[in-house]
């Protein structure tokens, strides 16, 4: 019979060692709680014998409280006295009285006192709480100390206590190969196509050494939250077949000084007997925040970078491990850690233009019961901004929409309304008064109108709907035909005309003193479309070819950030001036048109509060 020898590991024994400090933190407690209830209880309630014995029996005499100036005036009257400890006096009267009292040590009294026949006696001995009071703060400082000192050293296993506390904060890893490859990874095929050279790499390591070549040790992957940096890392570990180990930049930081140094360390050093393997550091500006001379005040995160460093490109650069970084903020980054040898390539994944969308919805659609009639290119036109988690996330609130109607199939209205949903936010059960239904009715309409007008240089529309939805009452959507990098000058008029038709139609139909604050949003952009344009993109003969918008510390666009007063008025002065003359054109382009504008069917079929396509 095989007999299995158990270990006593030095996890054990930590505990062990915490179960009697424990136990004597909680004796000492209870001293101290006992130890001042016996010494504040009042004298008055105290009942003695003779010999000093507190008893509960209500025919004993209660205690005499005497000054050390009546102990002096009646020595002659005491018959007994023990000096205990803090000079507190204890004994009996002649007549039979208990009496207690604090004297001052005084051996002339004392001899007058023994002289008259009374018994003294000297007993400053400590008793048991006593002894405890003294003993044990130092047996529970000694054990704490062999405690921590044990945790430090590690034990006859090492590691210490950053160890244990690293094995409190377990680092997620994923071994062997994943189930993810490339085939799981649309929408990003540029961004795949540079990844492939690190998986030939790893897949035929000696064609490259023969050639001198030496593959790029780090890999930056950068891009808007969504993108898919995460799946992309472990798609380049799947191809591959090589071990992936996954951890964040907050797995690297704690209240300890020293933490985030060996977790660098340790797993550096599993990846190690793991190599060629792929290590993915998610959220990596946590810990690699560019260093600057007046952060001194955080030196530990710091010495994590600085380890990181190390690791990345330091005396052993050729250790056969591949480092993949993802962040949102490229731009906090040290530039040690962005130099080549540590991160040599650096991947901005951008948001899916309109073929990546369709592509990654394809993907996704797998997964779901579409309806034969569901349009994926259409769902992907009217997705611009979407990533990919984005897109993922419509297909499912599709299908949760399509569960609530009870359609056995999501299908294209169930699409839509996810879309609405996530763009604007749920349907409004808003009680409207019919005078708000029809001016907002016609607001559409201008927007509609306008629109159809510039259908040759802008996106045609998709649908107009007054249904009530965030804070929105009403909405003009288009779709794109194709992918959009940059707009022409009379794209941008025409677009800023479509904005304020809304307002102009108010205004035209309804008269001056009836517009509404309903055109907040419209305005809005157009503002927003005018100050780009003339601020960063030239489009003013007035401003001229000056970008007077600068990226600041975090990547935000700060308005007229170095411009004099001077420019700033002027830039003031001109956009007034664009949006000025893209409402009169607005409004002379409606009132020309009141007869189309106000179209019997096109009111009536927004005024019902039903979405139809145009």
């Amino acid at each position: 019979m095989k007999i299995e020898k158990k270990s006593f590991n030095k996890k054990d024994t930590s505990k062990f060692y915490l179960i009697i400090f424990a136990i004597l933190f909680i004796a000492l407690i209870a001293r101290i709680i006992v130890s001042g209830a016996i010494g504040n209880k009042p004298l008055k309630n105290t009942l003695m014998t003779d010999n000093g014995v507190v008893v509960a029996d209500g025919n004993v005499k209660a205690p005499l409280e005497m000054s050390f100036s009546d102990v002096l005036r009646r020595a002659d009257d005491i018959k007994t006295m023990e000096i205990g400890k803090d000079d507190i006096a204890t004994g009996v009267l002649k007549d039979g009285t208990p009496y207690r009292a604090t004297i001052v040590y005084n051996p002339e009294l004392l001899e007058k006192i023994a002289k008259n026949g009374a018994s003294v006696s000297i007993n400053k001995s400590d008793s048991v709480w006593d002894t405890m009071g003294k003993g044990l703060p130092i047996a529970v400082s000694v054990l704490f100390l062999f405690w921590l000192i044990r945790l430090l050293r590690g034990g006859s296993g090492g590691g210490g206590i950053t160890r244990s506390l690293i094995g409190q904060n377990p680092t997620k890893i994923t071994t062997g190969k994943t189930k993810t490859t490339f085939k799981d990874v649309a929408g990003i095929d540029e961004e795949k196509q540079e990844l492939m050279e690190v998986v030939e790499f790893l897949k035929h390591k000696d064609k490259f050494k023969s050639l001198g070549a030496r593959v790029p040790r780090g890999i930056l992957l950068s891009g808007e939250p969504g993108t898919g940096k995460t799946l992309l890392a472990r798609a380049v570990a799947g191809e591959a077949n090589v071990p992936f180990f996954a951890t964040s930049g907050s797995d690297f930081s704690g209240i300890i000084v020293g933490l985030g140094v060996a977790k660098i360390k340790e797993i550096f050093e599993l990846a190690k007997r793991n190599a060629p393997c792929i290590l993915f550091i998610d959220e990596i500006d946590a810990i690699g925040q560019s260093r600057s001379k007046h952060s001194f005040n955080d030196n530990d995160r710091e010495q994590t970078l600085n380890q990181l460093l190390i690791e990345m490109d330091g005396f052993a650069n050729d250790t056969g491990i591949i480092v993949i970084a993802a962040t949102n903020r490229p731009d906090m980054l040290d530039a040690a850690l962005l130099r080549p040898g540590r991160f040599d390539r650096q991947i901005n994944i951008d948001l899916p233009n309109l073929e990546g969308r369709r592509d990654i919805l394809e993907l996704h659609a797998k997964k779901f019961k579409l309806d034969d009639k569901v349009s994926l290119m259409d769902a992907a036109r009217g997705t611009t901004g979407f990533s990919g988690a984005d897109l993922e996330n419509l297909l499912n609130e599709a299908a949760l929409h399509a569960v609530r109607v009870n359609h056995k199939s999501v299908e294209q209205n169930d699409i839509e309304e996810a879309r609405d949903k996530i763009l604007m936010g749920p349907k409004k059960n808003r009680k409207i008064r019919p005078e708000d239904t029809k001016l907002t009715a016609y607001h559409e309409a201008g927007h509609a109108f306008v629109s159809m007008h510039y259908s040759d240089i802008t996106d045609p529309i998709h649908k107009a709907t007054i249904i009530p939805r965030g804070q929105a009452l009403g909405m003009v959507q288009h779709l794109p035909v194709d992918n959009k990098v940059s707009m022409t000058l009379e794209e941008v008029r025409a677009n800023l005309s479509i904005d304020l038709a809304g307002r102009a139609a108010e205004e035209i139909f309804f008269g001056k003193n009836k517009i509404t604050t309903g055109a907040s949003s419209d305005i809005e952009m157009a503002t927003r479309i005018a100050r780009r344009s003339i601020t960063m993109a030239g489009l003013s003969d007035k401003i001229g070819l000056v970008a007077i918008n600068q990226a600041n510390t975090f990547g935000q666009k700060i308005a007229l950030e170095n411009a004099s007063e001077k420019t700033a008025e002027v830039v003031d002065a001109e956009i007034r001036n664009w949006l000025d003359i893209a409402y009169k054109d607005a409004k002379n382009l409606i009132v020309k048109n009141k007869t189309i504008v106000e179209m019997p069917r096109l009111l009536k079929l927004l005024c019902t509060s039903v979405t139809r396509s145009i």
